[in-house]
């Protein structure tokens, strides 16, 4: 190996293994994402979406080991509670429509968390799916750390279960507005109470990105979400 090949390949070993790679890879696939989304305007290039893919295909191709990526990508993944902090503004500013919606608010979150449940485990089980598999489906409409929580407590897989939300919540996030749009639901009260109630997080930074009255009743909602699921999850499964 020459002398420049040799320092390339130091380089690259340090890079790869120094919390900058992790950083700079999770920012820029997100960047990319919202370039090509806002280019595009399609709802398939939502930006997370976007980001997973393109980093898993450059970890596959550059046979970086996730515990490498992990050690700049956590730093990113840490300002998940503060950015979920920070969703109180919107809802702060928009307090006075969320207090004359109080009930439809309650009944729209009581409504999803129920039905979010127990199609998961009702389509799971008609399917063929195992007990331990209906247990994991159970918590996804909630957010990561309470579904992780819920599926720990309840017997299911949690890394399972963990994809099984990010996955429903850029589901969500693709799809939600489009079915909306076509099912004529124009309120954005509505529209947020519904993005909220179903794809956590992901929703609502797209809800956001749509109004901020929509943002903020999809912020109130995914936390009321993540409150009721926890109560609903042991009580529906001992009677589905």
């Amino acid at each position: 190996m020459t002398p420049a090949l040799l320092r390339g390949h130091e380089t690259w070993v340090w890079l790869h293994t120094s919390p900058l790679f992790g950083i700079t890879l999770t920012l820029a696939a997100y960047a990319l994402g919202r370039w090509l989304h806002e280019r595009t305007g399609s709802p398939l290039l939502q930006p997370v979406l976007v980001a997973i893919v393109v980093i898993v295909v450059l970890l596959r191709t550059t046979g970086v080991s996730y515990s490498d990526y992990l050690s700049g990508g956590s730093y990113v993944g840490f300002w998940l509670g503060p950015a979920t902090v920070a969703l109180a503004l919107p809802l702060y500013r928009e307090w006075h429509l969320v207090r004359r919606a109080a009930l439809p608010i309650l009944m729209g979150v009581l409504a999803g968390a129920l039905v979010s449940i127990s199609t998961a485990i009702l389509v799971t089980k008609w399917a063929g799916g195992s007990h331990e598999l209906q247990l994991t489906m159970a918590p996804k409409a909630a957010t990561t750390p309470v579904s992780l929580a819920l599926s720990t407590q309840i017997g299911g897989i949690p890394a399972l279960t963990a994809a099984l939300t990010i996955i429903a919540g850029i589901t969500g996030a693709i799809l939600g507005p489009w079915i909306l749009d076509r099912l004529g639901v124009r309120d954005l009260r509505v529209r947020g109470i519904a993005m909220g109630s179903v794809s956590h997080g992901i929703g609502t930074a797209r809800a956001l990105q749509e109004s901020r009255t929509e943002g903020a009743f999809s912020a109130l909602c995914m936390g009321l979400t993540a409150v009721a699921t926890s109560v609903l999850v042991p009580i529906l499964i001992l009677f589905l």
